[in-house]
C-alpha cells in the first residue's frame, strides 16, 4: 500500500514537540511492515538545509496565485517531498511564531499549501507515484482531508480516489482563523457551515480534519474518550460524538535506537534493567552539572516538558515547599509561559543547591536528566499521549503523573496490589489539585525507603515496551480496512 505522511515537523530535522518524534519514528516502522511510505513537509530552512540532493517534482498554483514548486528527496530511507515556497517558509526561528511569540498572520496559507500539496499528490502530482492514504497529521495537515474528500465528490474533474486519516495529537491547538480568509483556502463555499469548517464563525482547520477524514485517530486510546466529552472536547466534543464509529485511539511508540539507556553516547555510563548500579553516576554526573548538592540519597525530580499551562507546572511549584522540606531535588529543562519560566528560575535563585533551571530545549540533556533523576514529573491537566513519560520509563526514572490521556494508558500506580502482582511503574493521582500531587510525593519518598521495592519498581518500568513497530501494525490494520471499503465501494 502506498501511503503520504503530511506533517509540520520531523525529528530530528525539525522539533517543537512529540509530533516531530512521532513524524521521524512511524515512517520507519511501517516501512518495516511493508508499507510504501512517503513523507510531505513543508519547505522550512531546517528541512530544506539539511536533506541533500533535492528534486524538482512539478509546480503548482496556491489558490491565492503564488507559485510553490514540489521537491523530493531520500531521506532516512523514505521518499521525503517537500513544499518549496521560500516566501512562506523561509523564516527564522519557531514555524510558527515570530520573534516576538506571536502566529504569523498568514499561516493560513502556510499551512493551506501544505493541505494543496498533499491533495495533489494523492491526484497525481508526481508521475511515478500515487498515494493510495494520505495520513494527516494535527490542524497544520487538516486541510488535506477537506481537499481530497472536495475532490472525491467531483470524481472525473480530476478528483481522486485517494482515502485519508486524521490523527490529532493535541485537540487544543486548532488552527482558528478569521472569516475573512477563508477565500484563501481554495474550498467551496458550501464547507463554510456548521456541517463544513465553520466554528464560531471563524475558520478551523482542525474541524475540517475532523469533518472530512475517512478514519480519525488519536495517540492514546483514554484520549481517543476524553475528547467526546465536553471537559476535554475544546468544543468539537459533539462533531467527535458523531464521528465516534470511525474514531480510535493508537497508542504512540518510543524510537529505541534514540531512546535506550544501554547505548546512549549522552549519558555519564551506560546501564540497563539488570545493571541499575550505573545509574548512580548519572545522578552524579546531573547533580554536578546543575550544581546541586551532591546527596546520592537525595530523591531528584525532574521535568522536561514546554512549560505551559497544560502541563500542570503550577502543581510543581505549589508542591515544591514539601518537595524540599523532604529533602528532595527538583531539575527543570524546558521553557514556555514566561510567568512560569520567571517562578521556576526564582525557585532555583531561592534554593541553589536543590532546585536548577534550564531555560531552553536541549536534546542531549534531556537524556541525561532521565538518566539522572529518581522521578520525572508530568502532571498535566491533560495529555493527549505524553512521550515524556514513555522516555522517563525506559531510563528507569519513575514516573508522577495525573491520570489523564496517554499518561492513564502507560503508568501503572504503586497500589498494594500493583506492587504485590509487579505490575506497578509510577506514581498515579486522580484530582487536579495541590493535595493530590502532594499524596503522589508522598508515595514516591514512601517508596524511596524501602530500597529494595523501589528497585524492583524501577525494573518493572524499564521493561515496559511502548515500540513503534506494535503501533504501526495497529496503523497498518488501519489502512487496510479503508482500502477494503474503497474497494468495495469501486464495485458497488
Amino acid at each position: 500500500m502506498r501511503v503520504l505522511q503530511v506533517s509540520a515537523e520531523l525529528y530530528p530535522l525539525l522539533k517543537t514537540g512529540g509530533l516531530a518524534d512521532v513524524a521521524g519514528a512511524l515512517p520507519a516502522a511501517l516501512r518495516r511492515a511493508g508499507v510504501d511510505v512517503r513523507l510531505l513537509l513543508p519547505g522550512f530552512p531546517a528541512v530544506r538545509e539539511a536533506v541533500a540532493d533535492w528534486q524538482p517534482v512539478a509546480t503548482m498554483t496556491a489558490p491565492w496565485g503564488e507559485t510553490a514548486a514540489v521537491l523530493a528527496s531520500v531521506w532516512n530511507g523514505s521518499m521525503l517531498y517537500l513544499v518549496d515556497a521560500p516566501a512562506l517558509y523561509a523564516r527564522p526561528g519557531s514555524p510558527y511564531v515570530d520573534a516576538q511569540g506571536v502566529a504569523y498572520a498568514d499561516n493560513h496559507r502556510r499551512f493551506a499549501l501544505l493541505g494543496h500539496a498533499a491533495a495533489a499528490l494523492a491526484a497525481g502530482l508526481d508521475p511515478h507515484w500515487r498515494a493510495q492514504i494520505v495520513h494527516a497529521h494535527d490542524w497544520h495537515a487538516a486541510l488535506a482531508p477537506a481537499l481530497i474528500h472536495q475532490a472525491r465528490a467531483r470524481r472525473g474533474l480530476g478528483g481522486t480516489t485517494a482515502t485519508t486519516v486524521f490523527t490529532v495529537h493535541n485537540l487544543s491547538y486548532q488552527g482558528v482563523f478569521p472569516k475573512a480568509l477563508f477565500d484563501d483556502l481554495g474550498l467551496p463555499a458550501s464547507v463554510f457551515g456548521i456541517h463544513g469548517i465553520e466554528f464560531h464563525g471563524q475558520v478551523s482547520f482542525m474541524k475540517a480534519g475532523l469533518q472530512y477524514a475517512d478514519r480519525l485517530t488519536t495517540v492514546s486510546p483514554t484520549y481517543a474518550r476524553e475528547i467526546q466529552g465536553h471537559e476535554q472536547g475544546c468544543g468539537l466534543d459533539g462533531l467527535l460524538r458523531t464521528r465516534r464509529d470511525v474514531l480510535s485511539g493508537i497508542l504512540n511508540g518510543v524510537d529505541t535506537e534514540v531512546w535506550n539507556p544501554a547505548v546512549d553516547t549522552a549519558l555519564a555510563r551506560a546501564f540497563d534493567a539488570r545493571h541499575l548500579t550505573p545509574r548512580a553516576e548519572n545522578k552524579a554526573a546531573l547533580q554536578r552539572q546543575f550544581g546541586l548538592e551532591p546527596v546520592a540519597e537525595a530523591l531528584l525530580f525532574g521535568v522536561v516538558s514546554r512549560l505551559t499551562e497544560q502541563k500542570g507546572l503550577d502543581l510543581v511549584l505549589a508542591g515544591l515547599p514539601e518537595l524540599l522540606a523532604r529533602g528532595g531535588q527538583l531539575v527543570v529543562l524546558g521553557s514556555g509561559d514566561a510567568e512560569l519560566e520567571a517562578a521556576f528560575r526564582t525557585a532555583a535563585k531561592a534554593h541553589p543547591h536543590a532546585v536548577a533551571v534550564h531555560i531552553g530545549y536541549d536534546e542531549t540533556l534531556s537524556h541525561r536528566v532521565f538518566a539522572g533523576t529518581d522521578v520525572t514529573l508530568v502532571p498535566s491537566r491533560f495529555e493527549p499521549c505524553g512521550l515524556t513519560q514513555m522516555y522517563a520509563l525506559a531510563y528507569g526514572s519513575l514516573p508522577l503523573v495525573h491520570r489523564v490521556g496517554g499518561l492513564a494508558d502507560t503508568v501503572a500506580d504503586v497500589t498494594l496490589e500493583n506492587l504485590a502482582d509487579g505490575s506497578a511503574t509510577g506514581f498515579v493521582f486522580d484530582g487536579f489539585d495541590r493535595a493530590a500531587f502532594s499524596a503522589a510525593l508522598r508515595r514516591a519518598f514512601a517508596l524511596r525507603a524501602r530500597k529494595a521495592a523501589w528497585r524492583r519498581v524501577q525494573r518493572t518500568a524499564m521493561e515496559q515496551r511502548f515500540d513503534w513497530d506494535s503501533a504501526a501494525a495497529r496503523y497498518v490494520a488501519l489502512y487496510r480496512s479503508l482500502l477494503s471499503a474503497e474497494a468495495v465501494d469501486a464495485t458497488a
